[in-house]
């Protein structure tokens, strides 16, 4: 195993498929261990590469992180910063559990943050937390759409 790849961890862990593509998520953060201790810790995620990328393989999926940063040469007019407002959101992690009190018990004694409890959405349990830099991430459990049942929506009573 090469020395740049984490303990446990071997290059059949890293994402980097042998045909096709595979789809990762990438996060810019303020704090490269103590994200990683949360993507570890909380979503149970395994420790690939720890830095210059962090990977962490999460369940079928990796998160991919390093510090933001100015424009590179693949990227010239690109800046990598954390997200400025909490409120004003363009996109989240979506993590698919399947029992989302338990998950949610646990994840709340290992210092996660939600916004609130598990909701009834019909079509599924559905609350969100925060990753340490102020990332949303939207925990789920489909209940009601193995059954055809769809979600609310904002307008219905």
């Amino acid at each position: 195993m090469s020395d740049f790849i984490s303990a446990g961890a071997s290059a059949e862990d890293l994402p980097a498929p042998a045909e096709g593509l595979l789809l990762t998520h990438f996060l810019t953060v303020g704090d490269v261990p103590r994200s990683r201790a949360f993507y570890a810790d909380v979503l149970g995620g395994q420790v690939v590469l720890d830095e210059n990328p962090c990977i962490i393989k999460v369940a079928n999926s990796w998160i991919i992180m390093n510090p933001g940063g100015g424009p590179t040469d693949d990227k010239p007019d690109v800046v990598l910063r954390i997200p400025e407002d909490p409120h004003t959101v363009s996109s989240f992690l979506n993590v698919r559990v399947a029992d989302i009190h338990g998950f949610y018990a646990t994840a709340r004694a290992k210092g996660a943050e939600f916004l609130t409890p598990p909701v009834d959405r019909r079509a599924e349990l559905r609350c969100y937390m925060r990753d340490p830099d102020g990332y949303l991430i939207e925990v789920g459990q489909s209940t009601g759409l193995l059954k055809g049942i769809l979600a609310r929506t904002g307008t219905e009573t």
